[in-house]
């Protein structure tokens, strides 16, 4: 079982997305997501994504919104259970990330990126309203086989 966390970090309309194309062995190889990553022993859902921020961006979040939770199943990977942040308050500067590529990315332009198909899903959700959802995605390789998400 995987613990890990995510945020869509905005300003003027864009998003901060993460181009994977560094990490060796990578299962997000290619794909663009929102900047985050695994917990670390004792870490709060909070604790850990202001400190993936950090690392992987040089960025201290100042506002956080929990949008969701996400459950990743397939028989390739472990199953992966995921909180899902928004901010739109931060100061620092971008750094140079060793797992990818940083770029802000007009919101109109989201969906013309490779993302995972489920990240889709939950980002139209994101976008389109205030609703908390849970989400569950089944994965066989790259391809979503399944997909069950509640709003609240």
């Amino acid at each position: 079982m995987i613990m890990s966390t995510t945020c869509y970090i905005k300003k003027d309309n864009k998003y901060l997305m993460l181009h994977r194309t560094k990490k060796k062995n990578d299962i997000n190889e290619g794909k663009w997501v929102g900047p985050g990553g695994k917990f670390e022993k004792n870490e709060s859902p909070e604790e850990c994504i202001i400190r993936e921020v950090r690392e992987e961006t040089g960025l201290n979040l100042k506002s956080l919104h929990l949008r969701g939770f996400v459950t990743y199943v397939s028989e390739d990977w472990d199953t992966e259970y995921m909180y899902v942040f928004v901010s739109d308050k931060f100061d620092g500067n971008i750094i140079e990330c060793n797992e990818g590529d940083l770029k802000w990315i007009d919101e109109k332009d989201l969906f013309n990126l490779n993302m995972w198909e489920g990240d889709r899903e939950f980002l139209k959700i994101i976008l389109e309203t205030k609703k908390i959802f849970s989400a569950k995605f089944k994965y066989d390789g790259d391809k979503l086989e399944e997909s069950n998400i509640i709003t609240y």
